[in-house]
């Protein structure tokens, strides 16, 4: 929610910088999820090489989803309900499509195993936090200075 939102409101090259500084504060401080921090919440590296962390991938792909909101925002996509909407279901298809590869190679699993782990449980929370989103929008155009109208 946050991270399309954040995209959105601030555009591309805002919207990777914040993100990007949540990345980076979380590799000091428990800002993620259940407390975690690290660089270990995405990868570490040991005697047997390096080891993907199951979540990693989500929280690499928030830069690349706020990236892509952000630019189609610039774009003008934000204009309109349907157009933010667009926007944010690719933001999301972005998360998925880095998170779900990562969480297999990190496990081990099949794909078929890693869709049903790190994306059938969540579609309906996140199809609610779309719409939650779209909600924000306006509200979020105000608090940094823009409007549907702006580029």
């Amino acid at each position: 929610l946050s991270v399309l939102v954040v995209g959105g409101a601030l555009g591309l090259r805002r919207g990777m910088l914040t993100v990007g500084l949540y990345l980076i504060l979380g590799l000091f401080l428990p800002i993620y999820a259940h407390q975690a921090h690290g660089l270990g919440t995405i990868a570490s590296v040991g005697s047997s090489g390096i080891s993907l962390s199951p979540v990693g991938g989500y929280l690499v792909a928030f830069l690349f989803a706020a990236a892509l909101v952000g630019w189609l925002a610039e774009m003008g996509w934000d204009r309109h309900i349907g157009g933010a909407v667009g926007a944010m279901i690719l933001g999301e298809v972005v998360i998925y499509a880095i998170g779900v590869p990562w969480l297999a190679l990190s496990l081990g699993k099949s794909p078929a195993d890693a869709i049903a782990l790190g994306f059938t449980p969540f579609i309906i929370g996140d199809a609610i936090k779309l719409a939650i989103a779209t909600g924000i929008f306006p509200m979020a155009w105000w608090l940094v200075g823009r409007r549907a109208g702006d580029r």
